[in-house]
């Protein structure tokens, strides 16, 4: 069969082929793929005009159909849409992205190390530390956004999304149709289709496997119970009025906010509170320290006035004590002398009752100038009448 002619207007066409140079000349690997592209293209024309619509072109049976998809697949990637598509500025850029976002995942990972900080009684703490710090500080930025995201898509899922019901049909619809092909197979070919995909091993986890993920669970579990007695014990004193003020106003905000709410405020809160923090750290530092100088301010203020409220306290209590004491022993010594002055009582024996208005001097006795020298124990002679008593023998 004759080629068709090309029509003058074909050459109207813009030429779209991104390797053509300025004179109109391209390289030798692009004029193949062009050529083998227009080669195909002209050999389905012609296929189309030998064979009409009502049936179909025949069939080649040496062919097999993975063999017909992989050369279709090749003549997709070698035409020039392909080439022009994958070598633009958007898959470059694209490429760029998904290499800084495998590369800072990678980052993440590799976060996991116990750190050098000990708690204050002296006990190492956990590689989540280390994780949770890298994630929410915003260090990989790309990463700490899609795990932000992929949280969000979750809880959003689990408040739209009936997933126990899709999770459940599912199964029986996997479920089922495996029954079914394996009965129509074992029917119909004496042998079932799940019979034929069955592996030749099952899959079983590996102890290596199972371990390391039993070790990761008890590093997350003990990460939650060191912050949890660090925050209850103020290790941190400002992390547990933060804490404090979180309970008080979830306490309130659980009766008017859903659980998917308040799992998605806590969450956003989480991650944007940080990163507010680093964007403006030296305002808000600044701000803090001033906060702390006038607390530490008013703290000393309120010690000294407490401190001469207590001097005047005991001054005045001194001061009181010595008027009202003076006024007993006042009374005291009237009351003495009314009863001298009647007859009661003689002026000795007043002067030597308690209570008297002035204590002199005299009244107490002398200290000992000298240390007092005691003599030795004195031996006594015995007699010599009870020697003889003892001398002399019981008589019966």
């Amino acid at each position: 069969m004759d080629e068709p002619n090309v029509t003058p207007a074909q050459s109207q066409y813009p030429n779209l082929n991104p390797y053509e140079g300025s004179n109109g000349n391209t390289n030798t690997s692009t004029n193949g793929s062009a050529m083998g592209s227009m080669e195909n293209a002209k050999n389905s024309a012609m296929n189309s005009k030998s064979y009409p619509s009502s049936s179909p072109p025949p069939s080649h049976p040496n062919i097999h159909p993975s063999t017909a998809a992989q050369q279709g697949m090749d003549s997709v990637k070698n035409s020039q849409t392909y080439q022009s598509l994958s070598s633009g500025p958007m898959a470059d850029k694209a490429r760029t992205e998904a290499d800084k976002t495998s590369n800072e995942f990678s980052n993440l990972a590799s976060a996991r190390q116990t750190p050098n900080t000990q708690t204050v009684t002296g006990q190492n703490l956990t590689h989540y530390h280390s994780l949770f710090y890298n994630l929410l500080s915003w260090e990989n930025p790309r990463a700490t956004g899609i795990s932000y995201a992929a949280i969000v898509l979750f809880i959003f899922a689990t408040r739209y999304v009936p997933l126990v019901r899709y999770g459940l049909k599912l199964s029986y619809m996997i479920l089922g149709v495996m029954a079914a092909a394996e009965l129509a197979g074992k029917m119909i070919f004496s042998e079932g289709f799940a019979t034929k995909m069955r592996p030749r091993r099952y899959y079983t986890v590996p102890r290596e496997t199972l371990e390391s993920v039993m070790e990761d669970l008890v590093e997350l579990a003990n990460f939650f119970v060191i912050e949890f007695q660090r925050i209850v014990f103020a290790e941190n004193v400002y992390v547990t009025i933060g804490a404090f003020t979180t309970a008080l106003i979830t306490y309130f905000l659980v009766k008017i906010t859903p659980a998917w709410g308040l799992a998605l405020l806590f969450t956003t809160l989480a991650y944007f509170v940080p990163l507010a923090y680093l964007q403006n750290q030296e305002l808000i530092d600044h701000h803090v320290s001033n906060a702390q100088t006038i607390v530490s301010k008013q703290t000393e203020q309120l010690r000294e006035i407490a401190s001469q409220q207590t001097n005047k306290a005991v001054e005045a209590s001194s001061s009181a004590f010595k008027t009202y004491g003076a006024r007993a022993s006042e009374m005291v010594g009237q009351a003495k002398q009314s009863a001298v002055d009647k007859g009661y009582v003689n002026q000795e024996t007043a002067d030597k009752a308690p209570g008297s208005t002035e204590v002199k001097k005299e009244d107490f006795p002398s200290a000992p100038t000298s240390v007092p020298q005691t003599d030795g124990p004195t031996e006594q002679p015995v007699s010599s009448d009870v020697n003889k008593e003892e001398q002399e023998p019981l008589l019966a």
